[in-house]
């Protein structure tokens, strides 16, 4: 489990309609490798608004069809609810995950 990588997530009966949502990890790698047992995630939607805080996605990242990561909707998830691997984001994907996460919480 690393930085970057997106995870189909049973999500029951929670405020999202859908039963299944795909969520690409944002936490940094020391807290995925450590004890803690949650890590911070962004949802993947199939809408893409043209918002600085959404990152282009698609089937290059093993999604179905073109999709955007939303930052501005971190939660954080049980690593034992990432059982169902989709794929990786690559170096420039990241790169453009972290500008739009450090627009979402306000960084310079």
């Amino acid at each position: 489990m690393k930085r970057g990588d997106l995870y189909r997530v049973y999500k029951g009966t929670s405020y999202d309609p859908k039963k299944f949502r795909v969520f690409v990890i944002v936490s940094r790698q020391v807290l995925i490798d450590s004890r803690f047992s949650t890590v911070i995630s962004a949802p993947i939607y199939s809408s893409y608004d043209g918002l600085s805080t959404q990152v282009r996605v698609g089937i290059e990242e093993g999604l179905k069809h073109e999709s955007s990561i939303h930052c501005d909707e971190l939660i954080s998830i049980p690593k034992t609810s990432l059982k169902h691997f989709v794929g990786s984001l690559s170096p420039e994907k990241i790169q453009l995950l972290d500008e739009a996460l450090r627009i979402a919480l306000g960084l310079s």
